[in-house]
């Protein structure tokens, strides 16, 4: 036969990060994001005099998700990796192995902050075929072992 197969899956299953190393290193880039987030509040409380006051909340709600997204989007874009994904060896890439583009990074982000608090976008992984959390299979791109 010299028929193209159905579907070929770029990268095998041992190939794919452990479940318990992307969740090390959630908690190491939680870490990271501290001092990422205290910074960006600082930055915004000195220049804007804000002092928690409601007339700000939303802009500083706003800043701190667009700063956050910065952080992970360039990581992502130059090298496909935060320093914790580097620290425990994996990659963000898109499915079929290239590097993610800057549209789908931020798409990456969004489903991100949609799937991982209601926690069912962890326990996707349990059951994807390919141990893929849900916004990395909505998104298109797959974390992969290096």
């Amino acid at each position: 036969m010299t028929g193209a197969p159905d579907a070929v899956d770029p990268q095998p299953a041992a190939q794919v990060p452990s479940i318990r190393r992307r969740l090390a290193a959630m908690l190491y880039e939680a870490l990271l994001l501290f001092g990422v987030g205290f910074i960006a509040a600082y930055l915004f409380s000195a220049l804007l005099r804000y002092q928690g006051g409601i007339n700000l909340r939303f802009a500083f709600q706003i800043y701190m998700l667009v700063v956050i997204g910065i952080y992970f989007v360039w990581c992502w874009r130059h090298g496909g990796q935060t320093l914790p994904m580097k620290t425990w060896k994996f990659r963000l890439t898109n499915v079929d192995g290239t590097p993610v583009s800057l549209p789908r990074a931020w798409l990456r982000y969004s489903l991100a902050w949609v799937s991982i608090p209601s926690i069912f976008g962890l326990v996707y992984a349990v059951f994807d075929r390919d141990r893929q959390f849900l916004h990395d299979r909505l998104a298109g791109t797959r974390l992969v072992r290096v």
